[in-house]
């Protein structure tokens, strides 16, 4: 087995993503380590994605077509196209900085049970000079059940796929992507595979560049679809940590996961939203505060947060 210089398969499901791609592929051929491939498959994308694709020429990087089957189906069968030792998941409007990958593969070394994770920030609307490295990050190495109870505790937690560099023989025995999800279907998956593995290895140098403020947020929210996949995903990626560590702070950590879910989804989606109501009883209750900054907290302290989040849906909603 190849250990010092392993192939990295970067594994790109895509769907309308013709705005963003050519940067996300361009920062994967800007990748300080060379021994990569660039396994994308485009999910019947009806934009520009396919044009936009074809002026890609390396030899590295292979595109595959399929019908519109949600990104679930087309991660896996990127996977399942892909030959490399360390398997990187990618969504098609990320960004990743120069030396991302080679610092996350001289992390994991020779281990297959490995897992590299990196430093993250959001940038708004496009544009990157907007960018903020996030300062709330688990900077030391842990073994997976501390990172997630840790990422959890009075906030949401950062699943993100790109984050992670995996050993194939972790997702062999982890499992793929849940095809039945498409909302927040990474927190499920990123909490079954970091619970197949030993230890997260944090990786300095290796910086995501994270795209926030994106319009389809608010859509997404009322959709009872992705609210379901959202509630689903949450659910089992809870029962996995419960699983494995039915403890108090487990429990506390999971608890927290429903509050924000409830956050995020109210005033929608009204027996999800009980539903998580009840997870959270059982769970024997949460102290997770409504996620809000500057004259927002300040506001939700005299009113409450369920107006405040009323207001805010309003606002968002209003023509511009």
């Amino acid at each position: 087995m190849e250990t010092s210089n392993p192939i990295v398969s970067v594994c790109m499901p895509v769907y309308n993503a013709g705005k963003y791609i050519a940067e996300a592929v361009g920062s994967v051929l800007n990748q300080s380590y060379t021994s990569w491939e660039l396994i994308i498959v485009n999910d019947g994308s009806t934009d520009d994605t396919a044009a936009v694709l074809d002026q890609f020429t390396d030899p590295r990087i292979s595109v595959h077509q399929q019908e519109n089957s949600g990104q679930c189906v087309a991660a896996n069968k990127a996977f399942g196209l892909s030959s490399g030792r360390l398997i990187k998941f990618m969504d098609a409007d990320d960004v990743i900085s120069p030396g991302y990958i080679a610092e996350q593969v001289k992390r994991i070394g020779d281990n297959d049970d490995v897992v590299a994770s990196a430093a993250w920030g959001r940038f708004y609307h496009d544009d990157i000079s907007s960018f903020k490295v996030n300062e709330d990050l688990i900077r030391e190495d842990c073994n997976p059940i501390d990172w997630l109870v840790s990422s959890m505790d009075g906030k949401q937690a950062m699943m993100q796929c790109a984050l992670w560099l995996i050993p194939r023989a972790v997702l062999e025995k982890s499992g793929l992507w849940d095809e039945r999800l498409s909302l927040i279907n990474d927190f499920e998956f990123i909490i079954r595979v970091l619970l197949n593995a030993s230890e997260i290895r944090f990786a300095e140098n290796s910086l995501l560049y994270y795209r926030s403020g994106l319009q389809s947020s608010l859509s997404s929210l009322k959709s009872t679809k992705g609210a379901q996949s959202a509630y689903d995903s949450i659910n089992m990626g809870t029962s996995h940590m419960l699983a494995f560590e039915p403890s108090t702070r487990v429990k506390k950590a999971c608890a927290s996961c429903f509050q924000n879910f409830i956050y995020s989804f109210y005033p929608f989606h009204k027996t999800l939203i009980k539903g998580a109501e009840h997870k959270i009883k059982d769970l024997g209750g949460t102290t997770s505060t409504f996620p809000a900054g500057g004259y927002t907290r300040l506001l939700q302290k005299i009113i409450g947060w369920k107006i405040v989040k009323k207001l805010k849906l309003l606002l968002s909603d209003a023509p511009q």
